[in-house]
Parts: C-alpha cells; sequence; structure tokens
C-alpha cells in the first residue's frame, strides 16, 4: 500500500510498502479435458468473488490471491492436486471441486491439514455424508435430485418405460440409482439399468434400445457423454424423451448435440442465471471482466468462493487480526449465513446446505440455456 512520507527538508516523498501476509483461495475445476467449458466458468466465478474481495482484504493487512487448478475431472489428478494445495500453506480454503468423483478422494486430503473445501457442485450424498467437518456444499444432493426428476418424469411426461443409463461414476451412477428407485417407487417399469464409459460410440446402448422401446432415456453423467449418446440416439432413430441430471448443466451439451437437443430436458440444482433476483448485477460484472456470460454453475462457484472469503475474514476477526489457521477457516466455513446471487446460504451440521433449489430445464431449441419449466425448493434428507 502507499504511504506519504515527509523528509527533514519537507519535501513529500511517496514510498511504495509491500503487501501483507499473502492469503490465498484456490478452486479446483476440470480446466482440461472434455468438460474444460465447464470447468472454465466454475474457475471464473471463483475468481470474480476473489478479485472483488481483494481491496478488503488490503485494507485488514492481507494479500489475497487467486490460485487455480485443473483437476481433468479425474479422481487421481484431482488428488495430486488437492497433495500440492496442501503443500501451499498459503491456501486457507478451496473453492472446489465439482465432480462428486474427484471431490469426495481430495476432501480426505484436505481433511488431513482441515483444510476448508466448499463445493460448488457436487451433489453425491457421500460428499457430505462421511462427516468431515471440513466440507461444505453451496448446492443440493442427488438424493433429492434424482427423485424430483423421476417425479417429473412419471408425472408430468407420463413415462411409463424407462431405460436408465449412467457413466459408471460416484456422481453419475448414484443419481441414476437415485432416479431409478423413485420411478419404480411411483409405478413406472424401469426396463434396463447400465453403465458404460464409453464417449464416442454407444451404438452398444442404442442397440439395447431398440430392443427394449423405452419412451424415456435418463442417462446419468456429463454433458460430454451425454451429448454424444442423444444425438446418436436420433440418428439412429430413437425417439424416446431424453431426461439427465445436472451433468448436462453446459453450453457445450448443445455444441456437441447440435439440434438433437431440441426436445431434450434435464434436472439441475443451478438454474438460469436470470431466474435468481440478486444475480443481476454478477451477471453485469462477470460478463464485463470476462467478455462472456456466465453459465449456471459460475454463480455457484462464486458463492462457494464467497463463502471461503467470509470464513476467511471471520477467522481472521476471531484470531485478532492475525493470519488465521486452516483449521480456524474451517471452523468458520460450516457457520457462514450470507445472502449469495443464488440466495440465501446457511449449511447443517454435515455442511449441506440449509435449502437447495431443483429446477427442470427444456430445450426447445439448441441454443443454451434452455427453458425453466419447473423449480422446488427442498432440505436435504435428515439423518
Amino acid at each position: 500500500m502507499n504511504k506519504i512520507l515527509v523528509c527533514s527538508a519537507g519535501i513529500i516523498l511517496t514510498a511504495f510498502f509491500a503487501r501483507g501476509e499473502v492469503i490465498k483461495v484456490a478452486s479446483g475445476s476440470m480446466l482440461s479435458g472434455p468438460q474444460a467449458n465447464l470447468g472454465e466458468m466454475i474457475k471464473l466465478g471463483s475468481q470474480l468473488a476473489v478479485e472483488e474481495a481483494r481491496p478488503h482484504f488490503e485494507e485488514l493487512g492481507f494479500d489475497l490471491q487467486f490460485s487455480p487448478q485443473d483437476d481433468q475431472a479425474q479422481p487421481d489428478v484431482g488428488v495430486a492436486v488437492a497433495r500440492r494445495i496442501i503443500n501451499d500453506k498459503e491456501v486457507l480454503a478451496v473453492a472446489g471441486h465439482f465432480n462428486s468423483g474427484v471431490t469426495i478422494p481430495t476432501s480426505e486430503v484436505y481433511h488431513e491439514d482441515d483444510l476448508a473445501m466448499i463445493s460448488p457442485g457436487s451433489t453425491n450424498p457421500r460428499v457430505t455424508d462421511r462427516g468431515l467437518d471440513n466440507v461444505t456444499r453451496v448446492c443440493g444432493r442427488d438424493d433429492v435430485q434424482g427423485p424430483v426428476g423421476a417425479e417429473f418424469a412419471v408425472n408430468d411426461l407420463k413415462a411409463k418405460r424407462i431405460f436408465v443409463i449412467h457413466d459408471k461414476t460416484a456422481y453419475g451412477q448414484g443419481i441414476a440409482q437415485a432416479f431409478r428407485d423413485k420411478a419404480k417407487e411411483l409405478g413406472a417399469n424401469v426396463v434396463a439399468f447400465a453403465g458404460t464409459e464409453e464417449k464416442t460410440n454407444l451404438q452398444p446402448m442404442i442397440l439395447q434400445m431398440r430392443a427394449y422401446k423405452p419412451d424415456l432415456v435418463y442417462f446419468g453423467g456429463m454433458y460430454d457423454q451425454g451429448a454424444v449418446l442423444l444425438k446418436q440416439m436420433r440418428e439412429r432413430g430413437i425417439k424416446a424423451t431424453f431426461l439427465g441430471p445436472d451433468g448436462l448443466e453446459s453450453s457445450s451439451f448443445v455444441d456437441i448435440a447440435q439440434q438433437a437437443a431440441v426436445g431434450a430436458y434435464y434436472t439441475t440444482v443451478a438454474g438460469p442465471a436470470e431466474k435468481y433476483p440478486a444475480a443481476k448485477q454478477f451477471i453485469e460484472r462477470f460478463t464485463a471482466r470476462f467478455g462472456r456470460a456466465p453459465e449456471a454453475f459460475s454463480l455457484y462457484a462464486y458463492d462457494a468462493a464467497q463463502v471461503a472469503l467470509l470464513a476467511i475474514e471471520h477467522a481472521i476477526e476471531e484470531n485478532n487480526g492475525q493470519k488465521p489457521t486452516r483449521k480456524q477457516v474451517s471452523e468458520a466455513a460450516r457457520n457462514v449465513q450470507m445472502e449469495g446471487v443464488t440466495g440465501a446460504i446457511s449449511f447443517n451440521e454435515n455442511g449441506d446446505r440449509a435449502q437447495s433449489d431443483y429446477w427442470i430445464i427444456h430445450y426447445t431449441e439448441a441454443k443454451y440455456p434452455g427453458v425453466a419449466v419447473k423449480s422446488i425448493s427442498a432440505q436435504p434428507p435428515s439423518k
């Protein structure tokens, strides 16, 4: 910061003093690979929050920095990233990760050193059900999102024969199972439940669809695989309604599926940005800063980083203005209560958001974002 000095001759000099102690907030998302578009949006949301908070932290005597990390949506890479973050003692919180299959093992690493992790989009129940006191998330859960999708499929779309596919990840298989179980409970006939890691040639799955003749196909997984599946279904004459979870929440879904995206539905814990009353100014600031409009999970990444920043600030106050420990920040994160761009945020004893939104999105044209046709707000399941 600048300080005015007066020398003995009465000449006024301006001296530049080094900033205070460094505090870093890291982000963890997929910045390379087939899911990079979504990962970049998550990074930018976190980055904006940190950049906006820098002047305030400078007033507190700290040099706030942002440390984005690429986990490539791979659990082993994520663990390596987590080890690297742990070794950087200036990192006091992580806004991430996104994929549940990455978040679950990385959170174990962070727990070893009491490093707070606030996920913007990891929805698998195990993320919080393990009881790790350093883990929170600002999004909903798959054991609510899956049943929301099933109720929409059976009650609204009147689906009777449902073919369920998943990508064999913790996220994809978990939400597919939650969807399947609720659909069965509602009286639908789940004609198949199958997993595949194949991302380019989904012909074996499509051959099974021809045999089972479903009126709805549910896909549990990410947009890079789901869009290819949908496109190949339509190319081969499968007309069943297509429904998936928030792994399809990306403009790249439409880029890949193209016209096949028309008519598709997905559930999501992150509704369209314009649906959040408090997000208008965020959208303007994000667009001005990065030259592109935010996507839905950018808002949740921004809020995840805001939780981290508030926790650090509270821990500084509790530590008499001194740089806090990771454990102090982790404890403060669980107690954060704030109004985010996605609404009111607070956490239960497990680190789940106390009240979360769930949306149904419909592509009426091959253009992102789709149309929000339904939304509900729900609390996490009680243990």
